[in-house]
């Protein structure tokens, strides 16, 4: 299958990769493939609910995801089971990786929240970033994620700023 293949409303399978093994495999409908851009949408993949302090996720939640092959991050459009947006769930990944019915995406520990207000924008996990020895493994890819955390919360705390990488 070519990566510039679009198949819209087919599964997929996401694979969230961190320290080389499987963290969560989970269906997803293909909404769109540009060949840079890959955008599906899923329901709330975890067990139960997680509370987080600032943000639940819980049964009912529909998540619309992007990834880039191009970008180190994926932005998670996160709205609960009659549609209202809670927010924008992004994680620091390397680069995205699809071939046909799966994509995969490797964590880099850093995360961001930008609640459905704006007014919470949060840098979350920055301990875990330091504690993985990413730094010291390799300092390229180090130096990306932190790069595409900051690149992230500029455009959060912007009105429309995450929005317009959806469009």
């Amino acid at each position: 299958m070519s990566v510039n293949s679009a198949d819209p409303g087919n599964p997929v399978d996401v694979v969230l990769v961190k320290g080389g093994r499987t963290k969560i495999r989970y269906a997803a409908e293909l909404l769109s493939d540009d060949g840079t851009r890959i955008a599906v949408r899923a329901p709330w993949a975890g067990d139960g609910v997680r509370d987080f302090g600032f943000v639940r996720f819980e049964p009912g939640d529909v998540f619309t995801e992007y990834y880039w092959r191009d970008r180190w991050y994926s932005v998670k459009e996160v709205r609960d089971g009659t549609g209202a947006l809670k927010g924008w769930y992004c994680d620091i990944t390397r680069p995205a990786t699809r071939s046909g019915a799966e994509l995969v995406v490797e964590d880099l520990d850093l995360d961001l929240w930008r609640s459905a207000d704006g007014t919470q924008v949060l840098r979350l996990d920055e301990d875990e970033f330091a504690d993985s020895g990413l730094a010291e493994r390799d300092p390229g890819a180090a130096a990306a994620a932190v790069s595409a955390l900051d690149t992230l919360e500029a455009l959060a705390t912007v009105t429309g700023g995450l929005e317009s990488l959806l469009a």
